[in-house]
């Protein structure tokens, strides 16, 4: 839907932003041309990028990195801004539901920053999670990954600054897609463009075609799955949802009906998931702190007039189109 706006770009997920962020070490000062050219051709060459899904001249992007400006969030940005060129658009986004975790760290590297998060219904997200091919999690882990997604949405949401971050719900976007689409591009402070509400018209571009999971996003936009966790989750699967996740889908408008206490095996099995993830969690963020007292060059990125402005450096009197943002 965002990718269908006159203005905005958003390519399928790609693999190299937070990699590249906590490898920062490794990749060195981006104030050095050697290692912007490492860093870009890594993100252009490697398999694990995705970078190929974006389509783009992988010569003519390392070599823009290289000559762009010497900080981490410049080279990793150009590459899509290099993607929202391709389509003559100003703005650029990227969607990887994992980056809930991860906001103060886009921040650092994109000062500039707007954030929208999608909340389904934490059973239909069980429940498609479940079915996913890439998925190699259990229920409990699933279960878990939108208990977290939520608890860190609403802390975000009460800290980050005004117009910074944007909540919706998938219901109420598949049921009245103008009415929300028109509301969230209020906060992106772009004009409301009838085609978003048209979305299977670029999907076949927005959506690689190896996806099969997202194929609905060639046809009208449908309400089809709401709801659906009830014939797809099993009765003990539902059971235990709805007991951990009970206050939380309630707090978003979810119905959720009394139900009977799920058996201790399974609520000590979740237990246990979801207690590993957090320590795991916590570590990795107490391993970014430790790297924060000595960061080997600058982070934020210098292609925008917020970006520029964030690091008192004065924008150019007569920007090109490619560095106008919004």
């Amino acid at each position: 839907m965002l990718h269908a706006h006159e203005r905005i770009a958003v390519p399928p997920e790609t693999r190299f932003l937070l990699s590249a962020y906590y490898h920062r070490r490794l990749h060195g000062d981006m104030r050095v041309v050697e290692n912007r050219r490492r860093l870009a051709e890594w993100i252009a060459t490697d398999k694990t990028t995705k970078f190929r899904e974006l389509h783009l001249d992988r010569a003519a992007y390392v070599r823009k990195a290289v000559e762009g400006p010497g900080s981490l969030g410049s080279v990793i940005g150009e590459a899509f801004r290099e993607y929202a060129q391709r389509f003559g658009k100003p703005r650029w986004g990227d969607k990887r539901p994992s980056y809930i975790k991860h906001l103060e760290v886009m921040l650092r590297l994109f000062p500039d920053a707007q954030f929208v998060h999608l909340v389904r219904d934490g059973r239909d997200c069980v429940a498609s999670l479940k079915e996913m091919p890439w998925y190699p999690h259990d229920v409990f882990h699933a279960i878990s990954t939108w208990r977290e997604t939520i608890d860190l949405g609403r802390w975000f949401a009460a800290r980050l600054p005004a117009g910074t971050y944007y909540e919706l719900r998938y219901e109420d976007l598949t049921a009245d897609p103008e009415a929300e689409l028109a509301r969230l591009c209020g906060f992106l402070r772009e004009d409301f463009d009838p085609a978003m509400c048209e979305p299977r018209q670029v999907a076949t571009v927005a959506v690689p075609a190896h996806k099969v999971w997202h194929s609905n996003t060639h046809r009208e936009i449908t309400q089809a799955r709401v709801g659906s966790w009830a014939t797809r989750l099993a009765p003990w699967e539902i059971a235990l949802c709805e007991w951990v996740l009970g206050d939380r889908l309630r707090s978003w408008g979810y119905q959720v009906e009394e139900c009977e206490r799920p058996s201790a095996e399974h609520l000590l099995a979740y237990h246990r998931v979801a207690t590993r993830r957090w320590l795991a969690w916590r570590k990795r963020v107490a391993r970014d702190r430790i790297s924060r007292l000595r960061e080997p060059g600058p982070l934020e990125a210098m292609l925008t007039s917020g970006q520029l402005a964030s690091v008192t450096v004065p924008p150019p009197r007569a920007p090109s189109a490619a560095l106008v943002d919004r």
